[in-house]
């Protein structure tokens, strides 16, 4: 049974020692790749669709759509993961999810009705939580050492916050640059080997745990849907400050603006990962997280309100993102202590799908905020949506307490 010592190495250590366990380079090389599509083709299908159809309702309708699908698919495909193993759910799910966006792209390039638009997207919801496979992988391979998988998780969460800087300015860059389908085909191709890449890695891979009939789904375990109501009020802080931001500024520099608050975060990720694992009850630790991430998405507004200057909101992103991925390490980190073993992929998959309801809700509400309100009063949702948080998670705690 593997054991670290990362607890008394120096924190920049941390991370070296993570990966002195064989295969465990290999396996995050190829989920990296598989993952940095995620960031590609919702961006890559909006400039795709917009751009044949002349209509950017259609192109967030379809998007929307896959979204929808996603939520409701996820789970399932992360259980038959649980009980099948990785590699022989992922590899075929993943296929199924690369006909599906190879699907869309031919129906847009022939300018295909809309509804086949709908169809083929939704086709792309079978695929795999790359990220929370590999998070399965971590606490299993330190599953008696604490410290070394609250790093692992940060790094997975600085890993996350990276695909999401990048995806977007690569997928406009070669939507722009080569021919407006160049982005989702280059997520395809990258989807799929950096999938092959991963599932090849069967050393690092958890033990299948067979279920019994009366196996029960974490949506039932003690404490879990409080927890998923949690993250489904911070993935709407997401949401909305996307939206919001690319009104307020509105032109190319916005991409470039909301890539500083991933930045943030990603920093912030990689600091608070270095550090040994904090002690104390991870409840009151993701209460915490929280608070300040309910006061740092106040300053998006005071720059927006306080100046017109462009340089101070992207201050203030770059700050407020610095509470991001603290906040989904320690989140991330209770819904595996929550999970039981052979359910993690589930379980963590549930969390990223209250995430992605969140965004969408956010993401409308910031909307409708900004066509009523104007875009710098609309920077008061994502506090409001932080607040929520804030106070589902002290509920959560005041329960357990």
């Amino acid at each position: 049974m593997p054991h670290s010592t990362l607890s008394t190495t120096r924190p920049m250590q941390r991370y070296a020692r993570l990966f002195a366990l064989p295969g465990t380079r290999a396996f995050t090389v190829g989920n990296l790749i598989a993952r940095l599509p995620m960031g590609i083709f919702s961006v890559s299908a909006v400039i795709m669709i917009a751009g044949a159809y002349g209509s950017y309702a259609l192109a967030g309708a379809v998007t929307a759509t896959g979204l929808a699908a996603t939520a409701v698919v996820a789970p399932f495909t992360a259980r038959l993961v649980d009980r099948y193993g990785q590699a022989r759910i992922a590899v075929p799910a993943t296929l199924v999810a690369a006909v599906g966006q190879l699907t869309m792209m031919v129906c847009v390039h022939v300018h295909a009705p809309a509804w086949m638009l709908f169809a083929a997207y939704a086709a792309t919801a079978t695929m795999p939580n790359t990220g929370g496979m590999s998070r399965a992988r971590w606490a299993h391979l330190y599953r008696d050492d604490p410290a070394a998988v609250h790093t692992a998780n940060a790094f997975e969460q600085a890993a996350d916050e990276l695909c999401f800087m990048l995806g977007p300015v690569l997928a406009a860059f070669l939507c722009a640059a080569l021919f407006p389908e160049a982005g989702t085909l280059t997520g395809t191709v990258l989807l799929v080997t950096g999938v092959l890449i991963f599932a090849a890695q069967r050393s690092t891979e958890p033990p299948v745990t067979p279920r019994t009939g009366r196996a029960r789904t974490p949506l039932r375990t003690p404490g879990m849907p409080a927890l998923l109501a949690v993250f489904l009020a911070t993935g709407a802080v997401f949401g909305s400050m996307e939206v919001v931001t690319l009104a307020f500024v509105d032109g190319p520099s916005a991409g470039l603006v909301l890539a500083l608050q991933a930045a943030g975060s990603c920093v912030a990720g990689l600091v608070y990962g270095s550090a040994a694992a904090p002690a104390g009850d991870v409840r009151r630790r993701l209460l915490g997280c929280l608070a300040a991430m309910t006061a740092l998405m106040s300053l998006p507004l005071l720059a927006a309100s306080g100046t017109s200057s462009l340089l101070a909101l992207a201050g203030a992103l770059l700050l407020a993102g610095m509470a991001t991925a603290p906040t989904m390490v320690t989140g991330m980190t209770l819904v595996q202590r929550l999970t039981p073993a052979g359910q993690l992929n589930e379980g963590m998959t549930l969390a990223v799908t209250a995430l992605l309801g969140g965004i969408a809700a956010g993401s409308a509400t910031g909307g409708w905020t900004i066509e009523h309100a104007g875009a710098t009063t609309a920077y008061t949702v994502p506090i409001a949506a932080a607040g929520l948080a804030l106070l589902l998670a002290l509920a959560l705690t005041r329960k357990r307490g």
